[in-house]
């Protein structure tokens, strides 16, 4: 049977693949990714030429099809998201269920990078349990509600921002508690990386300092040992 590769790439910093990735991208016969034009750099930089097709979040469902033609054909196919690993906030799950519920076709993951693993890596925290949110609703009402659900249960969370959005959502989590702490990680493994920790006003002062905010966020929201309710310390 043939073969579906789930690739992890990089989520800034080229040299951040690994050298299974590079075996099964020149080894496929065709590479379906979210932006042909973003994966075609990726490709280029270490010269490999191959067929490319788009399956991104509004047409993955209807690409699947078109994949699992060719994987019948007997041609092995990689799948690529624009950075990091397939199916994480990113397009992927729908195909590689579409496959597995189609087909008897392998779904093979080729790990690597992850914004929120990498952030919680350089983090110093020690916690054992984190819940992966990824991107908010944009709608105020939704993000809001679903800030407060997450931070009820006093447990460790990460969210995916925009620089357009992130402000905004650091105030409304500092409205919500004002005794939590954060861990920001911007533009990691690109050129300019920047991670910072401390209380809630402090990474948002750190932002309202800059003339602009640019690149993607990755947010590690946290309480310390000593803020914890008398109720948290019951237990």
């Amino acid at each position: 049977m043939s073969n579906l590769y789930i690739v992890a790439t990089p989520i800034g910093n080229l040299e951040d693949i690994t050298l299974r990735a590079l075996r099964v991208l020149k080894d496929v016969n065709v590479i379906a990714c979210e932006d042909t034009r973003h994966t075609s750099l990726m490709l280029s930089h270490y010269e490999i030429k191959k067929r490319l097709i788009a399956t991104h979040a509004h047409n993955e469902k209807e690409s699947s099809k078109g994949i699992l033609t060719l994987l019948d054909e007997g041609n092995d196919i990689a799948y690529c998201s624009d950075a990091g690993t397939p199916g994480i906030s990113d397009p992927g799950a729908v195909l590689a269920d579409y496959i597995r519920n189609n087909s008897d076709h392998n779904v093979i993951p080729i790990p690597g990078p992850s914004a929120f693993v990498t952030l919680i890596s350089a983090s110093g925290s020690v916690g054992r349990t984190y819940t992966f949110e990824g991107f908010l609703s944009p709608k105020s009402g939704r993000r809001k509600k679903r800030l407060e659900e997450l931070i009820s249960r006093r447990e460790p969370f990460i969210i995916y921002e925009s620089p357009f959005r992130v402000l905004k959502s650091l105030k409304e989590v500092k409205e919500i508690d004002p005794s939590i702490s954060a861990v920001m990680g911007r533009e990691m493994t690109k050129q300019f990386e920047e991670i910072k920790k401390g209380s809630i006003d402090d990474i948002i002062s750190i932002l309202e300092g800059k003339s602009s905010i640019k690149g993607e966020f990755a947010i590690l929201f946290f309480w310390n040992q000593d803020d914890k309710t008398e109720e948290d310390q019951d237990a």
